[in-house]
């Protein structure tokens, strides 16, 4: 089965296919055969989609779902440079929540931008637990406190640091997750060397693109160590399907309050070579 297909009537024999492909696997037509289209091997092609976005005349469609392709609408997409980077700059992480939690459709809207990033070789081998439940959130920071509680005196890197986030806990305060209502977890497959980036380059579209549906989101840091340190509790009380991996996670809700400046940042510093 053919990887990509061609409208032959629509190719223009341009080349622009041939040049962006990733796995340069298409061949492009020459002019001296007017009848050539580009071909491919199905089995180096891996279904990125530059060769259909790509073309021009809109004559090439990957071979993959083609009845889901979608043409991007006349300036769709194109955003101000000095827009993008307001919107940029003033990204906050949001640790204070409002009461009303965000509806799962929404959440979906954002996940459903996130699948759109990169990942390597085209792989999109990162997939997602959200904890909706705002009570099993607070669980999952309690387990987070007990990791906390097992490295307190030992040689961990965290043990002068955890007392004070353990006493917090104990007094009331959620140091952990802040009271956030939900938590998104990216996992990946076990023992994949490329993945864990995936899962970053992933997690960061979700946290970019929450503020334009209304959310908020800060890395779930402490979390994160206890999970990746493989403490046993959390990681049951996640239950991730057999064969995956926890990667990194954000906690989210509703913002609280509303963004009104952009702070200062350390100068830039280039080097060019």
């Amino acid at each position: 089965m053919s990887a990509i297909i061609v409208e032959k009537d629509l190719c223009t024999r341009c080349g622009i296919c041939s040049e962006v492909c990733p796995m340069g696997i298409i061949v492009p037509a020459k002019e001296e055969n007017p009848e050539a289209v580009p071909e491919t091997s199905a089995d180096a092609c891996i279904r990125c989609g530059h060769c259909e976005v790509f073309c021009p005349a809109g004559a090439i469609t990957v071979n993959d779902r083609p009845a889901e392709k979608e043409p991007l609408p006349a300036g769709a997409g194109e955003i101000p440079a000095e827009t993008l980077a307001l919107y940029l700059k003033s990204r906050r992480s949001v640790r204070c929540y409002a009461k009303k939690p965000v509806p799962k459709e929404k959440i979906l809207q954002v996940l459903d931008v996130a699948r759109y990033a990169a990942s390597g070789g085209n792989g999109q081998q990162v997939q997602w637990l959200v904890v909706h439940n705002k009570e099993n959130v607070r669980r999952l920071a309690g387990l987070t406190v007990d990791w906390m509680r097992t490295i307190k005196n030992s040689s961990h890197p965290m043990s002068g640091y955890v007392p004070g986030l353990i006493a917090a806990w104990d007094a009331g305060i959620d140091p952990i997750c802040r009271g956030a209502p939900h938590l998104v977890v990216a996992h990946i497959p076990e023992h994949n060397p490329v993945a864990s980036v995936d899962a970053f380059i992933a997690l960061t579209h979700f946290d970019i693109a929450a503020p334009a549906f209304g959310i908020g989101a800060c890395w779930a840091g402490f979390l994160s160590m206890a999970a990746r340190s493989s403490y046993g509790p959390l990681l049951e009380a996640l239950d991730l399907p057999a064969g995956r991996e926890y990667s990194y996670s954000l906690f989210f809700g509703t913002p609280k309050y509303r963004t009104r400046g952009i702070p200062r940042r350390n100068p830039l510093k280039v080097t060019w070579g």
